[in-house]
């Protein structure tokens, strides 16, 4: 299974999901072409009421604790329903340094 598919199917199968968007960025790093190792996640779900952003990225991270060893960089942007449908600031990502 891709990094990509075991990210979906494990925050899936852990949280209640509202909305999901989860972007490959390896290509604006320097590694090889096809590469899985740079992702984008935004997501938005109720299981993040009254937690902390760090803690929302550390419920995640423990949830990906298998494919995080397999990728190098993981971008979070975790969302309850009312803060995604109030401001759903979504910020780009910077262009890294293709040496």
């Amino acid at each position: 299974m891709s990094c990509y598919d075991s990210i979906i199917e494990s925050l899936n199968a852990r949280l209640v999901v509202e909305k999901m968007y989860l972007e490959n960025e390896s290509a604006m790093h320097n590694v090889p072409v096809n590469s899985e190792t740079h992702f984008k996640l935004v997501i938005v779900s109720d299981n993040f009421i009254e937690m902390t952003k760090v803690k929302r990225h550390q419920l995640i991270y423990q949830i990906l604790v298998e494919t995080m060893k397999k990728i190098h960089a993981l971008s979070i942007q975790a969302f309850t329903i009312e803060e995604y449908n109030n401001n759903p600031v979504i910020l780009s990502s910077p262009e890294c340094s293709k040496k």
